[in-house]
């Protein structure tokens, strides 16, 4: 008799807790009043509507904006950045600016860009070189730049409020170090990156090793895989959250059919360098030809490692350098093989697709 008045009070006393813990409801199955989906479509967040009730948000959530913005004077990005040579260093010299990029025929958007470009230009050195780049930021918003990969003093590693000062609009900034090690790299913004980067401030640093290749490829390719968002003709940074997609995707900062169609000859030996810039990861297929993957975020793999395959998913941030041999002839198309990635604006075909066509 003890024991089932023991349970009892037991039961009654977990009656108590557990009510007392739970939600309180609301009448007629509504929301609670401080759930304002005001901002919201069909539960969706609208790109810049948040930013009243949180304005840490108002920098990722806003439209990509500059005063007096001019249509880009070049049309393809990543292209050799000259430098000249002071005491044994090389000097380069980069401007940050806002201008109009068109990605496809009929399609620009704003973008921030290094000289104007979209990716910027490539700084290609070789292993060992000392390498200084001025860098004047033309934006309306400070920035840095962090150099994705490359063993720099902390002091040149980009990181605003921890290494450095961020570089205020009409401001210049110097880094300066040696170029180590050999591989494929990149240079982008480290301030409000999810914005800055997304809008286009992002280029390859190409670092030779110091000893020659012995069979270096023939075609030797940068693609940069990133992504942007163009809504009622005003172009947001891409994000990862509803209302913030893209809705269209880019190589090298065009989508398909303004992507470069890359030429080789049967036979040739073709090496991709693979580098995903924005926040979604894409899986790459090849067409017709299987790859080896020789390289990973700028570090050889040893042959025994080398991975053959036709598609490789190359996650934000990573960089992987893959090698073919041009087999047969034909258009041979590479891809994503997230296949909304391949259209511009939801209309298929688009986005990140390119042709490698093989001749004779």
């Amino acid at each position: 008799m003890r024991i089932k008045k023991t349970m009892i009070f037991s039961l009654m006393a977990l009656a108590l807790i557990l009510s007392a813990c739970a939600p309180a409801a609301t009448p007629n199955n509504t929301m609670p009043m401080n759930n304002d989906n005001s901002n919201m479509t069909n539960g969706i967040p609208t790109p810049g509507s948040m930013t009243a009730d949180n304005p840490g948000a108002a920098h990722m959530m806003e439209p990509i904006t500059a005063p007096n913005v001019q249509p880009a004077t070049e049309t393809t990005g990543g292209q050799p950045l000259a430098y000249r040579e002071e005491d044994g260093v090389k000097v380069f010299e980069l401007t940050t600016k806002a201008v109009q990029w068109p990605i496809l025929d009929g399609v620009t958007v704003t973008a921030y860009t290094y000289n104007g470009t979209v990716p910027g230009p490539m700084i290609r050195v070789t292993e060992g070189d000392q390498v200084r780049i001025i860098v004047k930021n033309e934006l309306p918003d400070p920035t840095t730049i962090h150099w994705h990969g490359v063993e720099v003093p902390n002091a040149m590693d980009g990181v605003p409020g921890v290494t450095q000062d961020p570089i205020q609009p009409g401001e210049t900034f110097t880094y300066e170090f040696i170029a180590k090690p050999a591989g494929t790299f990149m240079y982008h913004s480290h301030f409000e990156g999810d914005v800055q980067v997304g809008a286009g401030l992002y280029a390859p640093f190409i670092i030779d090793p110091k000893e020659p290749e012995a069979n270096p490829p023939v075609i030797d390719k940068v693609l940069m895989l990133s992504e942007v968002r163009m809504t009622d003709g005003e172009t947001y940074a891409a994000m990862p959250m509803g209302g913030m997609e893209p809705n269209y995707f880019t190589i090298n900062g065009k989508s398909f059919p303004a992507t470069e169609t890359i030429t080789v000859k049967k036979g040739d030996l073709v090496r991709l360098r693979l580098i995903a810039i924005g926040q979604f990861i894409h899986p790459m297929h090849l067409h017709g030809m299987p790859f080896k993957i020789v390289a990973t975020d700028g570090h050889p793999v040893p042959e025994a490692a080398q991975l053959t395959k036709d598609t490789i998913s190359v996650a934000p941030g990573e960089r992987y350098d893959i090698e073919f041999v041009a087999t047969e002839t034909g258009q041979w198309m590479l891809h994503c093989h997230i296949l909304h990635h391949t259209t511009n604006d939801n209309v298929e075909p688009g986005g990140l697709m390119l042709m490698i066509n093989v001749v004779e």
